[in-house]
């Protein structure tokens, strides 16, 4: 063969092999493993090039049980449930509902700290990539840890793929068949999905009295009903926030006698952010104990 014939054919193979090579980038990948240990809790994230991984995370929030105050209620039954499934026994998926800032979130990652030495890990899931979860429950199958995929502020609109994935899972698909794997999930609506005043008038009545609900309502319902374990959190009473704003001022160093003085501070604090919530007694508790550490 000539120099002249050889040179176009190599070129046209470089092409090709060029060509092949950026097809193959965005097709699909299988997901690779993280560094196990590196941490006890990983986030997923889905790169610009649509693959997704695990990535560690590197500071995770010290929060303990005994850190968490007025949801002694709640705080037992995450932790028999967790405790069951760290001991490989049987437990349930988890949903946390209720009014924001109450301890959701903190009850978990909390749980997370107090198991983690026995092998429990979590990884945190956003709604949005909630399509891909069979294939992270592929990744940690084979694994010996117990894993949490935590899913927070959960709630969806209507039509949108994730709750069709979730649903997939929490129904015990083929995907989901792994026993080292539990959905814990919070959410300020009890049925993750949006309702709306007309489908009020889907629900029928029976001649004794009986209301069953109507088609769109028992979707939404459904979804919610997958999870086997429901754990409700409320409003905080005044005197349950002034208790919890006390314990984390304690725990920030701020003395006895000055967190009674500081009380009508605090609620002034709740006052003006219209909530008495964990949350918001955190955050004056850091606030009044930067001001006075002097």
């Amino acid at each position: 063969m000539t120099d002249s014939m050889q040179n176009p054919l190599e070129r046209l193979v470089q092409r090709a092999e060029a060509l092949m090579a950026r097809i193959e980038s965005v097709l699909p990948q299988p997901m690779s493993a993280p560094d196990w240990v590196a941490s006890v809790a990983f986030r997923y994230r889905k790169r610009t090039s649509g693959h997704g991984g695990l990535e560690p995370v590197r500071h995770v929030a010290q929060l303990s049980l005994a850190d968490l105050q007025e949801i002694d209620g709640q705080k037992e039954k995450i932790q028999r449930n967790t405790e069951q499934f760290v001991k490989g026994l049987p437990a349930n998926n988890v949903l946390l509902t209720g009014a924001r800032g109450t301890g959701k979130s903190s009850l978990i990652k909390a749980c997370l700290n107090e198991y983690a030495p026995q092998g429990l890990r979590l990884i945190e899931v956003d709604k949005d990539d909630l399509t891909d979860l069979p294939d992270i429950i592929d990744v940690v199958s084979s694994r010996p840890e117990k894993f949490m995929i935590f899913c927070d502020d959960l709630s969806f609109e209507d039509g949108e793929p994730g709750y069709k994935a979730l649903k997939s899972i929490l129904d015990g698909s083929i995907a989901a068949a792994t026993p080292n794997v539990l959905i814990y999930a919070t959410s300020n609506r009890r049925h993750l999905l949006p309702e709306y005043m007309k489908e009020n008038l889907t629900y029928t009545h029976t001649d004794d009295g009986e209301v069953h609900p109507g088609e769109g309502v028992e979707e939404k319902i459904s979804l919610s009903e997958r999870f086997g374990l429901w754990v409700s959190f409320y409003p905080f009473s005044q005197d349950e926030y002034l208790t919890i704003a006390a314990q984390w001022m304690s725990s920030l160093g701020v003395t006895r006698e000055a967190i009674e003085a500081a009380k009508p501070e605090a609620l002034i604090w709740a006052l003006e952010r219209g909530s008495r919530s964990g949350r918001v007694a955190f955050q004056f508790a850091r606030d009044y104990a930067g001001k006075h550490a002097s």
